[in-house]
């Protein structure tokens, strides 16, 4: 039994023979040696494993099926658990061959029957090792193709979120009035919200539900929006509008940012449920649009309108919102604004 040295098994691998018979296991030991491999060689499963765990450049473990203790089968069930990318290879006797494919179904690469020669020794382990290297190079395709995949999804989502901001950005050169209005409101819904305890992703919603919150005024008369007078009935209804006009533009735009798409439809909604264009109530209004109503009530008050020289200032517009606790605006989120009042937030 003789295996040419320099065969294509000779790699910076270390194998490992277990095999309970101390003359087989020398044997082919022996037999792998020759190709220039480092061998290693253990009396059984327990002893194979202790070696597993010490030397983790194990490449290929080449192990009996019948052994007393825990058998090859055992044994192989705790590589692959383990060290799933350790090749095993089973060596079982010639009438045993069903047990062999027993042990392929569970992950062995190959098996070996007894008694063998170096042929059949050679063309079983390169089968099994470049098997096994097929599979742990499939394994970093995955992984690799997996960031590609999540980095371009990311880079989508930058691309995305910039469209849907640039919605926002067209509305504000249509009204030259709200110009800045939403990255004001966005900043002081996030202040608010981050005072409040709200997790960083809701933060980040509310930030984006912000920028879009007014979109829907897009589809709102030029004519209304600049109206120099008081509205009519009518053109309030028809300003009015635009947060079930902004959510329907944005529904499939933001299916995955709810927080968001709730802030544009609800955040004209009032505490005591006299708002629009639901009618919701108390904590049915989600929390992210109570917040924006504060924050978008707050800048409204103190900015400059076509029928309004001169703002409030943000003082007296702190004392109205106040002043309305309990009715239009949730009296948690109007001391979360006071909160970020006092400490700097805003």
């Amino acid at each position: 039994m003789d295996m040419a040295a320099g065969s294509p098994h000779a790699d910076a691998q270390t194998y490992l023979v277990v095999d309970d018979d101390e003359h087989v296991r020398h044997v082919l030991a022996q037999l792998l040696r020759r190709t220039g491999v480092t061998c290693l060689e253990a009396d059984g499963g327990v002893h194979a494993l202790t070696l597993l765990s010490q030397h983790h450049e194990i490449g290929l473990v080449i192990t009996d099926v019948r052994m007393p203790q825990m058998d090859g089968v055992e044994l192989l069930t705790r590589i692959r658990k383990r060290w799933p990318e350790t090749s095993v290879l089973m060596v079982t006797a010639v009438d045993n061959v069903k047990l062999a494919v027993h042990c392929l179904e569970l992950g062995a690469m190959d098996y070996l029957t007894k008694p063998f020669d170096s042929a059949e020794v050679r063309a079983r382990v390169l089968h099994a090792t470049e098997k096994q290297q097929l599979l742990v190079a499939n394994r970093v395709f995955q992984e690799q193709l997996s960031e590609k995949v999540t980095l371009q999804a990311k880079r989508l989502e930058h691309v995305f979120l910039a469209s849907v901001e640039s919605l926002a950005d067209a509305l504000e050169a249509k009204d030259s009035y709200t110009r800045g209005h939403s990255d004001r409101v966005s900043y002081y819904a996030s202040a608010i919200a981050r005072r409040m305890g709200v997790d960083a992703d809701q933060v980040r919603q509310i930030t984006l539900g912000g920028h879009v919150h007014d979109v829907g005024k897009i589809g709102v008369r030029e004519a209304v929006l600049n109206k120099a007078g008081k509205l009519t009935a009518a053109e309030y209804a028809h300003v009015m509008t635009h947060p079930v006009l902004g959510w329907r533009i944005l529904h499939s735009l933001l299916d995955e940012e709810p927080i968001a798409l709730s802030v544009v439809r609800s955040h004209h909604e009032r505490f005591d449920g006299a708002g629009l264009p639901d009618g919701l109530c108390g904590t049915a209004i989600p929390l992210a649009a109570r917040i924006m109503s504060v924050a978008d009530t707050l800048d409204a008050m103190t900015s400059s309108r076509p029928y309004r020289a001169h703002g409030a200032t943000f003082d007296e517009a702190v004392r109205e919102v106040v002043r309305c606790s309990g009715t239009q605006f949730d009296p948690g989120v109007v001391v979360g604004l006071l909160a970020a009042i006092q400490h700097g937030g805003l």
